[in-house]
């Protein structure tokens, strides 16, 4: 198949589009804007919808109502528009309704930097919503992964029932490189019309803690709400239903990490220093490692692709068989060397950070990492 050069923001789109994506609202904010702009362009030629709402907050909403009627459907913002919209992506967990949220970063607080990279949304990402809920973000360091992720980001929020995020940054939303636009061999699609129960439960479980028929497009009345609820989907002050309710939203996530959370890994088996990183920086650092692994020194790369659920579990096995120090390059003050210190002990954590609108070049990450094995 031959290559096409396309941006990053335009990837998206595509791999939406053949994933079946048939709804977007969106309210356009850089860096994200393309993807609000080819969304108006291609939906409306295919007979589907894209509409423009009056901000971020109608936009989740809306996203959420047409998944609600059967349609696949998402939205994409950067850090202000993407903080506006946290109370519904927690309505979107507490209901089980599928979304995808694309979240080009930028730099803030506030209105910040629109057109300079940033990092900073990374604890947005988990921690925005306000209760204990689980949510999966995916991160993109090529505009080929972001091709790729935005249809494990469909397939994932489709079988875990839950939002998930594409926490993209500026530099991969517009970067061009030749990729492969390839039809996905696998499109999951919890829409498709089953049998009426006699007794409709929307969140009856299984073992897999995931409700066993999507409640969604499929023509059956049921109640929708934010309030804690039963099986039934009604509200409910019950401890026990409170209890079972918050535990099982979690957990439905928690007991399929490993199939969830991926990664690649370079060179780590026998590495000093293995750096951490995920977005734009994995790019300096991949460079880095290589050069260093060509003059014999042992420096390791791990690429988080999976941000949340965050893969502590592999990243402490990997540390009690190295006990190599770590190098987190990132596009901020050190969200991601904070959460990697739940892993990994503080004193074995280098940072290289930025948050001025800049790369993180090779030469700063690799002047860090011949320091480190000296």
């Amino acid at each position: 198949m031959a290559k096409q050069l396309v941006q990053g923001n335009e990837a998206c789109v595509e791999a939406a589009i053949a994933a079946g994506v048939s709804f977007f609202a969106g309210y356009p904010i850089t860096p994200s804007t393309e993807i609000a702009e080819k969304m108006a362009e291609k939906l409306p030629a295919k007979g589907k919808v894209f509409i423009q709402m009056e901000d971020e907050i109608a936009s989740m909403a809306a996203i959420i109502g047409a998944s609600l009627t059967g349609a696949k459907s998402m939205t994409a913002t950067s850090g202000p528009g993407f903080s506006l919209m946290q109370e519904n992506i927690g309505y979107a967990a507490m209901t089980e309704v599928p979304v995808v949220v694309v979240n080009v970063q930028r730099g803030g607080p506030s209105t910040g930097t629109p057109t300079l990279p940033s990092q900073g949304d990374m604890m947005q990402a988990r921690w925005g919503t306000h209760g204990d809920h689980p949510v999966i973000a995916l991160a993109p360091s090529s505009v080929q992964e972001t091709y790729d992720l935005t249809f494990e980001a469909f397939n994932l929020s489709e079988k875990y029932m839950v939002p998930v995020v594409l926490l993209m940054d500026e530099i991969v939303g517009h970067m061009r490189e030749g990729i492969e636009l390839y039809k996905p061999e696998k499109i999951i699609d919890r829409r498709k019309p089953v049998q009426s129960p006699e007794e409709y439960l929307p969140y009856q479980t299984d073992d897999s803690l995931i409700p066993a028929l999507a409640p969604f497009g499929q023509g059956y009345r049921y109640h929708v709400t934010g309030l804690i609820h039963d099986e039934t989907g009604f509200p409910s002050n019950s401890p026990k239903v409170i209890e079972g309710l918050v535990e099982r939203i979690n957990k439905k996530i928690d007991k399929h990490a490993d199939e969830i959370i991926t990664y690649n890994s370079f060179d780590v088996d026998d590495a000093d220093v293995v750096l951490l990183a995920y977005g734009s920086p994995v790019r300096s650092a991949r460079q880095v490692q290589q050069a260093a692994r060509q003059e014999g020194l042992k420096v390791g790369l791990v690429q988080m692709i999976t941000v949340w659920p965050f893969p502590h579990k592999v990243l402490s096995q990997l540390y009690r068989q190295t006990e190599a120090t770590f190098i987190v390059p990132e596009l901020s003050l050190g969200q991601l060397a904070d959460e990697l210190s739940k892993s990994v002990p503080r004193e074995k954590i280098l940072r290289v950070n930025r948050n001025d609108g800049s790369l993180i070049t090779p030469a700063q990450l690799d002047a860090v990492v011949r320091e480190a094995v000296r």
